[in-house]
């Protein structure tokens, strides 16, 4: 696999609606480092692309943090995901805090997120021409087949144990987490965190509305092309079809996470999120 060395990014893009909350700042503050003398000065850090696919979205921006030290010689990784709009950077307090625990700590931006955006508006651009042209799969299967070649890389490292790859993110990198230990067994430990859903349940039982509210311009493009005066239930299976075929059918949670087994997973969930409805998590579960 083809990797290019890159740069520290000064000023990461956020897209959205403006800068971070202070909620989401402390969120990313909630795992402190442990204490490890002269720490900054032992941190390595590297930036670099992993060239996918071809084409611009096929280079893949990583960031990963490690401690200099030879002990053991082969580390364990946890690989980090953002959720939609950030970018890896915002992940670096989590980094160096795995870091500092003697983890290899990695996070990658995610399609048409940070170094793969070029506007505060990217990623719904990408989403829209997906559900117009259906030329790509921005919304998951994309990222996931990014983190099926960083298992490549991350495997044949000399610094990394390949049999402890363990796997986390929240919200959209939840559900990146989620489908790349589905297809990918070489993530030997998942923790998916707000995430993992039932689409097909959230459909059938009328719960769909907060997690299309996470992307409702793409929605609102899909209402006024199916000729719809609102959003409904025929709206959303559309567009999941669309974006991501398989999603709310035979790669929705009751198949997929199955598939994980044998492996450690835990499920994070609010017990009130509406995007992720416990309830609908009740079948894969059992």
């Amino acid at each position: 696999m083809a990797v290019e060395q890159g740069s520290p990014v000064k000023e990461p893009l956020y897209q959205g609606n403006g800068p971070l909350g202070l909620r989401e700042v402390r969120a990313m503050e909630s795992c402190p480092r442990k204490e490890v003398d002269n720490f900054q000065e032992k941190l390595v850090e590297e930036n670099f692309y992993l060239m996918t696919e071809s084409g611009e979205q096929g280079r893949l921006p990583v960031l990963l943090l490690k401690l200099n030290d030879t002990a053991p010689e082969r580390k364990p990784v946890v690989v980090i995901l953002h959720s939609s709009y950030k970018c890896k950077e915002w992940l670096r307090p989590l980094l160096e805090a795995y870091a500092s625990r003697g983890y290899i700590a990695v996070a990658i931006d995610s399609r048409y997120h940070g170094e793969r955006a070029s506007s505060k508006t990217t990623y719904i651009e990408a989403l829209n021409s997906a559900w117009r042209n259906g030329d790509t799969m921005p919304f998951i299967f994309d990222t996931v087949w990014d983190l099926i070649k960083l298992g490549d890389y991350l495997s044949a490292r000399e610094d990394v144990d390949p049999s402890r790859i363990g796997i986390t993110g929240e919200s959209l990198g939840g559900m990146h987490a989620w489908f790349a230990a589905f297809v990918d067994t070489r993530y030997s430990v998942v923790v998916p965190i707000i995430g993992v859903q039932g689409f097909q349940w959230a459909i059938d039982n009328d719960k769909w509305q907060a997690r299309v509210d996470s992307i409702k311009p793409l929605f609102e493009e899909a209402r006024i092309d199916s000729g719809k005066s609102e959003i409904d239930a025929e709206v959303v299976k559309k567009v999941w079809d669309k974006i991501a075929p398989g999603m709310a059918s035979q790669f929705d949670a009751p198949y997929s996470v199955p598939l994980i087994a044998p492996r450690p997973l835990l499920l994070l969930n609010g017990a009130d999120d509406p995007r992720c409805p416990v309830l609908g998590l009740q079948e894969p579960a059992s």
